[in-house]
């Protein structure tokens, strides 16, 4: 449960931020559950990210003020852009502005021409975040590392960033899409080579998704036979999927 608080803190950060769903599963390690993966990234790249982002932001904020809500999410130096804007010439003038900081090498542009979200749309990207995020981390059967993607929302819309082979791009975008309440899944990998991982399950991709829940009249949390079911409401039919990614990276050092 320490790790089950650590994401309800990072949740109520993004609800109180106003922003929509972000989820980072990227991390250098995961002390204290036998777990330590490191970031494909090189230390210097997430330094980087990270301060892209802050920058990004800031200058959002100070161009722009409340007539657009934007997030910048960096993930290799890539930016991604979500959210709401007035019109195409602000869409624009948004992307070139980002395009400039130091040390972007790219921008995916994924905002829409709309009215502001409402808070109550922030907060149900958030916690539709937080519930891929759980289940990303769940239920990876070793077909990927989750802590090399990157969860965010916006709209009911997730996006998934990060270093990635595209069978684990594959793998982590279904389980993202039969997400109970995802809308559509769009993919904003960058792909590499094969690389060294445990041996995977030997189940099928599709059957990765949680299985069928109790029957009709089954107690809430009910066992349905299997000990890695997830609870009928947070699966559904896959969601629409499509695929915004970036050429193939430079190769990564491990």
């Amino acid at each position: 449960m320490k790790h089950l608080r650590g994401w309800g803190v990072l949740f109520l950060l993004c609800v109180v931020a106003g922003l929509p769903g972000c989820f980072p599963l990227m991390a250098t390690g995961v002390v204290g559950t036998g777990l330590v993966v490191a970031d494909r990234r090189t230390t210097g790249t997430q330094l980087d990210d990270q301060s892209i982002e802050g920058h990004a932001s800031h200058a959002i904020d100070n161009q722009f003020g409340d007539k657009v809500h934007v997030n910048a999410t960096c993930f290799n130096r890539n930016v991604l852009l979500t959210g709401e804007v007035p019109d195409q010439n602000t869409r624009k003038d948004l992307e070139t502005l980002v395009k400039e900081l130091v040390n972007v090498r790219s921008v995916i542009d994924e905002t829409t021409i709309a009215p502001n979200s409402s808070f109550s749309q922030r907060t149900s990207d958030s916690y539709l975040s937080t519930k891929v995020h759980t289940r990303l981390m769940t239920e990876s059967h070793e077909h990927y590392s989750p802590v090399q993607i990157s969860v965010t929302t916006e709209n009911g819309v997730v996006y998934l960033m990060g270093l990635v082979t595209r069978g684990e791009g594959d793998a982590a975008a279904h389980v993202a899409s039969t997400t109970s309440g995802v809308q559509q899944v769009v993919k904003v990998f960058e792909y590499i080579d094969t690389v060294a991982v445990p041996a995977p399950d030997k189940r099928p991709i599709g059957e990765i998704q949680a299985e069928p829940g109790p029957g009709p009249g089954a107690a809430p949390g009910a066992a349905t036979g299997s000990a890695t079911a997830s609870k009928p409401a947070d699966v559904q039919p896959p969601a629409p999927q499509s695929d915004d990614s970036l050429s193939p990276g430079q190769p990564v050092k491990m």
